[in-house]
């Protein structure tokens, strides 16, 4: 019988990277049902102003009359199409990188925000939604009492 030695911190990191690589390989993967719904999804930045959640969304070539946006205590969902018009080509070919197609995203929020009082605009392809912070949301300042 030979005696091995046993390393924990060499083991642990080992088991670290492997449960690293499962969580990626899940959470790459899109859900069937969703993959079914959507051919793209637009591209968003999502970030806390002092009052308010911004969520600004990449949607060019998108009619904003056609957008359908619902927002939540804690997440806005956008919904739309970018609709493809056939393009007819006298040479055999050609190259397509545009994304055509119907979207739905859903974003959490990690604010809980005030969804009746919720603004979007549309300019220059870019979809930007306004939604105020609830009151328990808002941050609050606290000061330092000394004691002597």
């Amino acid at each position: 019988m030979s005696i091995m030695r046993w390393d924990p911190l060499g083991d642990l990191a080992t088991l670290r990277r492997q449960m690293d690589r499962m969580l990626d390989e899940f959470f790459a993967r899109r859900p069937q049902r969703e993959a079914a719904q959507a051919e793209w999804v637009p591209p968003v930045d999502v970030f806390e102003a002092d009052n308010e959640v911004v969520v600004r969304a990449e949607l060019p070539n998108i009619d904003p009359k056609q957008l359908d946006i619902s927002v939540s205590r804690d997440t806005i969902t956008l919904r739309g199409e970018s609709k493809h018009e056939e393009e007819r080509q006298a040479r055999n070919y050609y190259q397509r990188e545009l994304r055509y197609g119907a979207f739905i995203r859903t974003i959490p929020l990690m604010a809980e925000v005030k969804s009746t009082e919720a603004r979007a605009t549309y300019k220059d392809g870019v979809l930007e939604v306004r939604v105020p912070k609830s009151e328990q949301a808002r941050a609050t300042s606290v000061k330092v009492q000394v004691q002597q």
